[in-house]
């Protein structure tokens, strides 16, 4: 027996307006979540540091628990990492969704050419992903400045756990500083792309 037909009277309209609804909450969404993750590990590390500085050592005390400083700043620069893709990977969705909003402007756009004009951002005019001193990039390059001074930090604790620092000591920690930022710097350009 076959089953009857069902006329729904579908609307596309609808469907449509769903759809632009749901792809404005993610894009709002991405920009939430970014938020988060940056203030999350700006507290975590600003915690960390407050506590030890909160702290008083006296030299000989510190040199014993140098090395368990060392782990501790590697932890927290491999921290700021994390959240630097992730803070790479939220910019490249805010842009897929961004993109979804403009195809769903387009078929519009074709629909009712009257409606061009109301429309700043275009398929050809939506800001790119890695927009110079937006947000998103200062946000970013924030949290590779931290993760850079917290390995410079763990390389002076590591040079302090085999005595004092001497001035070419100085020179490597300031050189892991440089390549703390170079290298995370880095890794946030290549993860910051939205074909993936």
């Amino acid at each position: 027996m076959p089953k009857p037909k069902h006329d729904l009277n579908l609307n596309p309209d609808d469907l449509l307006t769903s759809e632009y609804e749901y792809i404005s909450n993610t894009v709002f969404q991405s920009n939430e979540d970014r938020s988060r993750v940056a203030s999350f590990y700006f507290v975590s590390v600003g915690s960390i540091v407050a506590a030890i500085l909160g702290t008083q050592f006296a030299a000989d005390k510190l040199k014993s628990v140098s090395l368990a400083f060392s782990i501790l700043f590697i932890f927290l620069t491999i921290l700021g990492t994390i959240t630097l893709a992730q803070l790479a990977r939220l910019r490249a969705a805010w842009h897929e969704s961004v993109e979804a909003m403009n195809q769903l402007k387009e078929f519009y756009i074709k629909q009712h050419p009257e409606i061009k004009s109301a429309f700043k951002w275009r398929g050809t005019t939506i800001p790119p992903t890695d927009k110079p001193f937006s947000i998103a990039n200062l946000i970013a390059f924030e949290v590779t400045l931290l993760g850079a001074m917290t390995i410079a930090i763990a390389v002076y604790f590591i040079l302090f756990t085999f005595g004092n620092v001497a001035s070419w000591g100085w020179i490597i920690i300031f050189l892991s500083f440089i390549t703390g930022i170079l290298l995370q710097w880095w890794w946030y350009k290549r993860l910051l792309v939205d074909d993936r």
